[in-house]
C-alpha cells in the first residue's frame, strides 16, 4: 500500500455526525465487547467484594473506629473507591483501543469527535450502576444498613455515579496519551494506592498532620465522607478540610473540576490521535 494510501485511510473524517445519533453507537459497541469478554467484567464486580471480605473480616477486628462498627465505616468507603476505579478501567480501554488499531479506525468515521469517548464512559457508567447492586448486597449481608433513609441513599448513588462519570474521563485521557496496552495496565495499578490515601478504608482522625492533609484533599475521601453522611452512617468531622467538612459540595465540585478540564482535554487528544 503506498503512503498515500496510508495517510488516507488513517486520517480523520469530517465530523458529519451528531453526538445524540453517534454516542449511543459506541456505548453499545462498548456493552458488546464486555458481553464479549465476560471475564473483565466479572473481575471488576467482584473485586470489591473480596476487598469488603478482606478488611471487613481479616483487618476488621484490627481497626477500630470510634463509636461506630468497623464494616459500617468501610462498605461506603468502599463504594466511594468503586466509583473512583473508573480512572483505571477508562484508562484501559482507551490504551487498548489505541494500541490495536481501533481508534485510527475510528477517527476515519464520519461521526462526532466527542462521541468515541462518551460512549465508552457511558457504558461504564452502566456497567457500575449494575455492578454497585451485588456490592451493597454483600455490605448488607456484612452487617451494614442504611440508617439516613431512602431519600438519601438514592442521593448517595447518584453522587457515586457522577464521581464514577468524572473519573473515567480522566483516565480515558490518560489512556489517550499512553497509548499502549501494557502500559495503561502498569499505570492503573498504580492507581490502587489512591483509595489506600483517602478516608475509604480508614479514619484520617489519628494520622500526622501533613498526612491528614493529603487524605483529606483526596477526592476519594469526599466522595467517601459523602457517601457515609448521606447513608446516615456517620457525620463528616468539623475540623476537616473543606471537602471533607462539606462532603457532598466538596464532591460536586471536584466532580465539576474534572469534568470541565478532562472532557474538552480528551475530545481534543482523541481528535489529535498519536500526534
Amino acid at each position: 500500500m503506498s503512503t498515500t494510501a496510508l495517510v488516507a485511510e488513517h486520517s480523520p473524517a469530517p465530523a458529519t455526525g451528531t453526538l445524540i445519533a453517534d454516542a449511543p453507537a459506541m456505548t453499545g459497541r462498548h456493552l458488546q465487547r464486555l458481553r464479549a469478554s465476560p471475564g473483565i467484567l466479572i473481575l471488576t464486580q467482584t473485586m470489591p467484594i473480596t476487598m469488603l471480605l478482606f478488611f471487613g473480616y481479616v483487618f476488621g477486628s484490627a481497626l477500630a473506629v470510634p463509636g461506630q462498627e468497623y464494616r459500617a465505616f468501610l462498605v461506603p468507603g468502599l463504594v466511594a473507591a468503586t466509583a473512583a476505579n473508573g480512572l483505571m478501567i477508562g484508562m484501559f480501554a482507551a490504551a487498548q483501543d489505541c494500541d490495536r488499531g481501533v481508534m485510527d479506525r475510528l477517527r476515519t468515521l464520519p461521526m462526532s469527535r466527542a462521541a468515541v469517548p462518551l460512549g465508552a464512559n457511558t457504558a461504564d457508567l452502566l456497567t457500575t450502576a449494575v455492578g454497585f447492586v451485588p456490592l451493597m448486597l454483600a455490605g448488607l449481608a456484612a452487617g451494614w444498613r442504611v440508617e439516613g433513609g431512602w431519600a438519601g441513599a438514592l442521593g448517595a448513588f447518584g453522587l457515586l455515579l457522577l464521581f464514577r462519570f468524572a473519573t473515567s474521563w480522566v483516565g480515558y485521557f490518560l489512556g489517550l496519551l499512553v497509548r499502549k496496552e501494557e502500559a495503561a495496565g502498569q499505570l492503573g495499578s498504580a492507581t490502587f494506592v489512591l483509595p489506600l490515601l483517602s478516608s475509604a478504608y480508614v479514619p484520617t482522625d489519628d494520622q500526622p498532620g501533613w498526612l491528614r492533609t493529603v487524605t483529606e484533599w483526596n477526592p476519594i475521601s469526599a466522595m467517601a465522607t459523602a457517601t457515609r453522611d448521606l447513608f446516615g452512617n456517620a457525620a463528616p468531622a468539623a475540623d476537616a478540610a473543606w471537602p471533607v467538612a462539606h462532603p457532598v459540595a466538596g464532591t460536586l465540585a471536584w466532580c465539576a473540576v474534572m469534568l470541565l478540564v478532562f472532557v474538552p482535554l480528551t475530545v481534543r487528544r482523541y481528535t489529535r490521535g498519536g500526534t
